[in-house]
């Protein structure tokens, strides 16, 4: 590990990351990290309000020559996806992240970094901090539970922003230029049973499949990662009836927008099968590695013995659970036509829990194309009905965002870049859900556009930033405020 993050150039951005990688703010824990941003609003003059949907706004005037330029709004969100390993010992709720500089790269020790999209939010605060960077009517907009739901999108309240121009900086790959996102909608399915004794002459273990990347469930979906969730009910579906095999409770994932990288099951099964057991967890432990060795050379899949539970699933609803989560739609389903190294609509297996009379399913489904989303949910939902789910609901829906081929500050940045850097940026649609289609419904007047340093691996342990896609990405951003036109 090496010096502290703070003393990385541009030091505007850095130190501001720095002060929010201590501030605790998981999903719909961002209370302190929203006290944090009003208070540092409050010491250095800096007009700050909230709405109803605890959003936060940030507002600072057109610097002298500059006041009848466009206004522009920066937007980043203020919350992060909380994963660890699973031998790290770290509270997101209260611990603060342990972020180090690894040679080319700013990362963080065994948990999500929150570059995504901290880098975004330290980057408006360093503009308003700002004594000698050129720009016109400047806001700052900090969204709040973008990653659970876009709640701060979905609740941003009208009339309240005065720009005409969004620059949501929550992209990853410095040198493109979004205008489009995919739509999305969750899945939620959940099946209750009567738990039912152990059966005599049983003995118990913790079933465990750990070691996968994971990564982001839009942008990493056409990796060919694993998915802990898909793999582990495979390995049941091939044992469970064959060794009598009976699920006390699941535990694989634990956020819709994040590819699952472990799952771990109590079960029970009888003393005479223990041996072929564990034979056939080597014999599948074995087939996975052959079969994702370039993605996924940490794999691991094993049983340890462990107390006895109070009781396992009904098997009829154990036998429906397993199908089907062996047959629910998972991963990259088709590519947009037009763009054929950008997903069109996708499915996460997200997370499966549960025991004790209750085991719940929920999942992501994206799409560019909203009848392919709905199209896909209906799949979704033929499949856990064949499974006799007892409740399947489809909620959070968002919309995609539209590119606009008229767009202006698209043409104004394409122009900038290609000046500071001797080539075009690429224009590219996202398979992830910016906040853009959302926030475009409340504001349809504004011209709209994404962009952002290199992050990679976000929503897992392995997330990083690119310390020189920082320097890139500031100097655009400042030459972009720049020749901002006149209104």
């Amino acid at each position: 590990m090496s010096k502290c993050i703070c003393t990385l150039e541009p030091q505007a951005i850095w130190e501001n990351f720095y002060k929010l990688t201590q501030v605790p703010r998981p999903s719909n824990h961002e209370e302190k990290a929203r006290e944090f941003v009003m208070n540092w609003a409050k010491e250095n003059g800096i007009k700050a309000e909230m709405d109803e949907a605890n959003n936060i706004l940030l507002s600072k005037p057109a610097t002298p020559g500059m006041e009848n330029r466009k206004g522009v709004i920066l937007q980043g969100h203020l919350d992060m996806v909380p994963q660890k390993n699973e031998d790290k010992k770290h509270d997101f709720t209260k611990d603060p992240i342990d972020a180090y500089i690894d040679g080319e790269w700013v990362t963080a020790d065994g948990t999500t970094l929150g570059a995504d999209n901290g880098i975004g939010v330290a980057t408006g605060m360093a503009l308003l901090l700002s004594k000698d960077i050129p720009h016109g009517p400047l806001e700052v907009l900090i969204t709040a539970t973008e990653e659970t739901g876009m709640d701060g999108a979905n609740g941003i309240r009208p009339n309240w922003l005065k720009g005409d121009i969004l620059l949501n900086l929550d992209s990853e790959t410095e040198g493109e230029l979004y205008v489009g996102c995919a739509g999305g909608i969750d899945g939620e399915i959940q099946f209750t049973y009567t738990p039912e004794a152990v059966p005599a002459g049983n003995k118990a273990y913790k079933l465990a499949l750990k070691g996968l990347k994971g990564g982001h469930s839009g942008m990493d979906i056409n990796l060919g990662r694993g998915n802990a969730n898909k793999l582990f009910f495979r390995f049941l579906k091939a044992v469970a009836q064959e060794l009598d095999i009976r699920i006390a409770s699941i535990e694989g994932g634990n956020m819709r927008n994040a590819i699952p990288r472990e799952a771990f099951a109590i079960v029970t099964l009888p003393a005479i099968h223990v041996d072929k057991f564990q034979n056939r967890i080597k014999e599948y432990e074995t087939i996975f590695k052959a079969e994702l060795s370039a993605k996924e050379p940490t794999l691991q899949l094993f049983a340890e013995e462990v107390s006895m539970p109070g009781n396992v699933m009904n098997a009829q609803i154990q036998a429906n659970i397993i199908n089907a989560i062996v047959a629910c739609p998972n991963g990259a389903m088709r590519m947009i036509d037009s763009m054929p190294d950008t997903v069109e609509t996708s499915n996460n297996l997200a997370i499966v829990k549960g025991g004790e009379g209750k085991v719940e399913v929920y999942m992501l489904m994206r799409s560019s194309v909203e009848t392919a989303k709905m199209a896909l949910a209906q799949s979704v939902q033929a499949v856990f009905e064949l499974a006799k789910a007892d409740q399947i609901n489809f909620v959070g829906e968002y919309p995609g965002w539209k590119p606009n081929p008229d767009s202006a500050i698209r043409k104004t940045m394409e122009n900038v870049y290609e000046k500071l850097y001797g080539r075009k940026p690429a224009i590219m649609a996202i398979h992830a859900g910016l906040e853009c289609g959302i926030l475009g419904s409340t504001y349809p007047n504004w011209d709209m556009i994404s962009f952002g340093p290199t992050i990679s691996s976000p929503h897992s342990p392995d997330e990083k930033v690119n310390i020189a896609s920082i320097v890139k990405f500031w100097d655009f951003l400042k030459a972009t405020l720049q020749a901002i036109p006149e209104k």
